[in-house]
């Protein structure tokens, strides 16, 4: 029987009912999933409550292992604090830059504060949260603490409150700025962080002296996230050795000393073989004219890599400088007939890379030349063994052995010797490697 306009349309309404019903269990299905909080991550989140002891503190401190818990229970708390205590006050909060803070914070945080039943509108071209919930609205501006300049951007600014993820790399007028602008009565400050050297400025000046500034201070470690499955925690302690390991598993602010590859180990990372089956080769380049030049021909099978081969000139034993064009044809003898996907060069080597371009047979790219973290990323590969020297990158090898930190420096810092060859393999790892495998990583 053919139906008439009335049961067409109620059959289309019936339709857009399940349809919205199947939307809304979706959207509930998506919603944040809180896991069980433990004692410490509990203490976070109520330290600032009516009936706690410590109420009356002027901010809190959380430091200790990565994925230990402590940035989602500080962020959740911070907000949460702000919507209790205050109304239609402004509030800061700042991670290393606006997009690391985007990324590691703000995204988790979000999901939470809806779960929670608050609203957030997000200004990005102003970098502003507003957050509502009932008739209680506050104001959450986002800054980078990137380094010394930084701390023009939150001059002016009068806040209730400051949240600093990360604190330990950022520089210490930024945070000064930031504090001093919580004039507020009843501010509190939040920080947040993975341990540095012992001599950090905010080591020295914040947690040692945590009860003379009248703060509250958290030490976590990886137990302390009842989320974490021991396979988890497993895989988290092989990825870091050394130094690495000491402050980021076991949550120690300590000393980088000795070796900077200690685990570099020639049986495990040195080879005889090239590689069959590569998917790309990438050269690296670290550009000296008095000191060493060195580049290497990396090999890259989609998970592992090998540095093939290498130019290594110096001119100093050598005894003769040689120009950009010369260290240019030394690098195209070395490439031969690989095809090269594009070559890494420090940013800072601005006529050799014009001399590549000039040649117009390679792409070059300028290499992310964060020294600290890079070293964090080549120790990693090496101590998962998915990079490998050939025994023909003598010079390479060499170094390996020879480059050690600077153990009279107060903060983390290398000695600049016997560290040409060591450049590169941390501009292969971390601009190109990193990258490659960032999700596996």
């Amino acid at each position: 029987m053919e139906q008439t306009i009335e049961q067409r349309i109620s059959d289309i309404r019936a339709g857009i009912r399940k349809r919205k019903e199947s939307l809304g269990h979706r959207a509930k299905k998506q919603a944040f999933q809180f896991k069980p909080f433990s004692r410490k991550q509990k203490k976070v989140l109520t330290w600032w409550c009516p009936d706690s002891p410590v109420k009356d503190a002027d901010g809190i401190i959380a430091d200790g292992a990565i994925r230990s818990g402590k940035t989602l229970s500080m962020s959740l708390s911070y907000v949460l604090w702000a919507m209790n205590s205050f109304n239609q006050q402004n509030f800061g909060m700042a991670g290393k830059t606006i997009g690391s803070f985007r990324r590691n914070v703000l995204f988790w945080l979000k999901l939470m504060l809806a779960s929670r039943g608050c609203k957030v509108v997000d200004h990005r071209s102003d970098n502003l949260l507003v957050i509502s919930k009932g008739d209680i609205v506050n104001y959450f501006y986002i800054f980078g603490g990137k380094d010394e300049r930084s701390q023009d951007l939150i001059q002016g600014i009068t806040l209730a409150g400051m949240f600093f993820d990360e604190v330990a790399l950022m520089p210490e007028s930024f945070v000064n700025q930031a504090t001093g602008r919580c004039s507020v009565e009843g501010s509190k400050f939040w920080f947040n962080c993975n341990p540095d050297s012992p001599q950090h400025w905010f080591k020295t000046k914040w947690i040692d002296q945590c009860e003379k500034k009248n703060l509250l201070y958290l030490h976590f470690t990886m137990n302390d996230n009842l989320s974490l499955s021991e396979k988890i925690k497993n895989r988290y302690r092989g990825m870091y050795v050394g130094v690495f390991f000491k402050r980021y598993i076991l949550g120690l602010w300590c000393v980088a000393e000795g070796l900077v590859y200690s685990m570099f180990d020639p049986e495990k990372h040195v080879t005889s073989e090239c590689m069959t089956g590569a998917k790309e080769y990438i050269v690296s380049v670290d550009y000296g004219t008095v000191n060493p030049f060195s580049c290497g021909l990396w090999s890259f099978d989609g998970k592992n890599s090998i540095r093939e081969q290498e130019v290594y000139y110096n001119s100093r034993e050598v005894g003769r400088r040689v120009d950009d064009e010369e260290y240019y044809h030394m690098m195209d003898e070395m490439i031969g007939n690989h095809k090269v996907s594009y070559i890494i060069v420090d940013p800072s080597a601005a006529s050799f890379i014009e001399v590549i371009k000039k040649h117009g047979k390679y792409i070059v790219k300028g290499a992310n030349n964060d020294v600290l973290d890079g070293i964090r990323v080549v120790t990693t590969f090496l101590n998962k063994e998915m990079i490998k020297i050939h025994e023909n990158c003598k010079d390479c090898i060499s170094e390996f052995g020879l480059y050690c930190w600077d153990e009279e420096s107060a903060e983390d810092a290398v000695i600049k010797e016997n560290d040409h060859a060591m450049d590169d393999v941390r501009y292969y790892c971390y601009t190109f490697l990193r990258q490659r495998l960032r999700w596996k990583y």
